[in-house]
């Protein structure tokens, strides 16, 4: 069994992953870290294997320092956040993915084959209202594997934020009398879950952290 905390426990994603880490059979929720339960990340460290942390832009840096310093795995799918200043920090490996999806995933990795051979590309998001950042980590990570494919993704991203929508992307390239659109929508929090509980399973086995992007787990 893999003993499991989450921090952000409180929020609408930290809910999810609660309820997928009960339901998971070769899991144990062990502890819900968040400020509005009154519980900090030090307290559920001591019963944890893994921390998943889907807190805050403004605490995710610091509550993954905790947990490596403290020899405990961190899954974090906090954006917004630069964890390439903890490599080599403590005995455990940090796992970050800036989209969950399993289909979102694909869009990315299908992004750049398109990307050789279709160059000009725009990239539109749209999350709910409640998202802190804009453009989405989605989107970053998605222009990013397009440029590294020798793509032109032209700025500045588009952030659409609305009531009544959770996390949606459409990549779309332009060619010589054709365009190409990859979009890639996800309806409900469950859909991330399949991914943040293959991330559990496996952050403890990396060869180097930190580890971005779900496609190195796949």
């Amino acid at each position: 069994m893999i003993d499991v905390a989450v921090s952000g426990a409180a929020g609408r994603m930290g809910a999810t992953v609660c309820a997928a880490v009960e339901g998971a059979e070769d899991m144990a929720l062990t502890g819900r870290a968040d400020p509005h339960l009154g519980v900090a990340i030090q307290d559920v460290l001591g019963d944890a294997d893994v921390v998943v942390d889907f807190s805050t832009p403004d605490t995710a840096l610091e509550n993954a320092r905790l947990c490596l310093e403290a020899g405990v795995h961190c899954v974090t799918g906090t954006t917004g956040v630069d964890y390439s200043e903890l490599a080599g920090v403590g005995d455990a490996n940090l796992f970050f993915a800036p989209n969950f999806a399993i289909g979102a995933v694909l869009m990315m990795e299908a992004a750049k084959l398109v990307a050789k051979h279709m160059p000009e590309v725009e990239i539109i998001e749209l999350h709910h209202d409640r998202k802190l950042d804009a453009p989405s980590g989605t989107a970053k990570r998605t222009a990013e594997l397009i440029r590294e494919a020798g793509g032109n993704v032209h700025e500045p991203i588009h952030s659409v934020r609305l009531p009544g929508l959770v996390a949606h992307q459409e990549v779309v390239f332009g060619g010589e009398g054709q365009t190409l659109s990859i979009r890639h929508d996800s309806i409900a929090r469950e859909s991330f879950m399949p991914g943040v509980l293959l991330a559990v399973r496996r952050v403890g086995s990396l060869t180097t952290s930190p580890v971005v992007g779900l496609e190195h787990l796949l």
